[in-house]
């Protein structure tokens, strides 16, 4: 069985050799005799993988030392409550609401406290980024929130909301370590890793020292206190520690492939030849209002549903699979994460041009 191209939202394709090297160290990690899944969690060898994973993320992103990186678990949606719990001091927080991600964040947050959505692009199926440059920030917000790159919808915030001083929370879970980013602007910045950098099971939560307190909500559980897990260096109890091992194989793949610069080209190169495909299709369109495209997630359609289905159904025959968008969308969806090679895209481009001449 060769391996397909891979164009599924998350848990997602990995860096082919990062899968064989843990297939090499399976059943002995680097001669203790046995897996990094068996291993206790306060050995040495495991206080060294986790060490060295958060090094060469910290390297990666340029992660000031003012910041602690958390590895947890519960995936981005359990950030949902952790972020007011922890941070909702005045009990008001604004949202801008991009995509379904963002609104189950909003959604959540109004359990805590007033969750104000200042700005939202749900009038047209979520397809632009709105203009955040004056936005109507409340005077006494704890901090906004965005969604960075909306998975589903495949659009990417290119400029960062004015928040007038506030906080700055982001979800990045679809855009994480896709091109360079300077951390300082967030105080909050997270991501579940399924779909560019692990397998799932993981959440990595950077997040300034000095919004990390014991005044939080009362009745916030010791679990979701972020203060908990940054002073036991995300060892409070067992963590996800095989899939923190393979993100930690992933961060030194990036380091290898040129780091954050070099992937940022790679992406841009790589999305433009699917984009320049779909603009000029007679068939296929892009859904995406163009400045605002994710390099991430490429959503596209035929306008007949009968039509996406064939072209699903025939693409997964030819080995393109997980192609069908989200079911809130329909059409198609194609996530063209840093691991995926560029021949996969150019590939699946020629796939499109036959389909459309038979299909004409």
């Amino acid at each position: 069985m060769s391996r397909v191209y891979n164009f599924s939202a998350g848990p997602a394709v990995l860096p082919e050799e990062v899968l064989q090297e843990a297939a090499d160290e399976m059943l002995d990690y680097q001669g203790t005799g046995m897996s990094v899944m068996e291993m206790s969690h306060r050995s040495k060898a495991y206080d060294d993988i986790i060490k060295t994973a958060e090094k060469d993320l910290r390297d990666l992103m340029n992660i000031p030392d003012n910041y602690k990186v958390l590895f947890l678990q519960g995936g981005a949606s359990q950030q949902f409550a952790m972020i007011p719990m922890n941070l909702m001091k005045n009990k008001v927080a604004d949202y801008i609401v991009t995509g379904q991600w963002a609104k189950k964040a909003w959604q959540e947050a109004s359990k805590y406290g007033k969750a104000n959505k200042i700005a939202s692009s749900e009038d047209k199926t979520f397809s632009y980024i709105p203009d955040c440059s004056d936005l109507p920030i409340s005077e006494d917000a704890d901090y906004v929130y965005i969604c960075e790159n909306n998975t589903i919808y495949g659009t990417k915030f290119k400029e960062l909301p004015n928040t007038k001083g506030k906080t700055l929370v982001a979800d990045v879970s679809s855009c994480f370590l896709s091109e360079p980013v300077d951390v300082t602007k967030y105080g909050v910045i997270y991501g579940g890793v399924q779909k560019n950098i692990g397998p799932a099971g993981v959440v990595i939560v950077i997040i300034r020292e000095d919004l990390i307190t014991e005044d939080v909500l009362e009745g916030t559980p010791t679990m979701l206190q972020y203060k908990t897990h940054a002073d036991a260096q995300s060892l409070y109890n067992t963590p996800p520690a095989y899939g923190i091992y393979i993100c930690g194989k992933v961060f030194k793949w990036l380091k290898k492939m040129g780091g954050l610069e070099a992937m940022k080209k790679h992406n841009e190169e790589k999305a433009k030849i699917l984009y320049d495909f779909l603009d000029q299709s007679k068939l296929f369109k892009g859904t995406v209002v163009p400045k605002d495209r994710s390099l991430m997630n490429v959503p596209f359609v035929t306008g007949d549903a009968d039509m996406d289905a064939k072209f699903v159904k025939e693409a997964t025959e030819a080995g393109f699979v997980n192609l069908k968008g989200h079911r809130t969308v329909g059409g198609m969806r194609a996530s063209i994460y840093n691991a995926m090679p560029t021949e996969g895209v150019q590939k699946l481009v020629e796939f499109m041009k036959k389909f459309e001449e038979e299909n004409a």
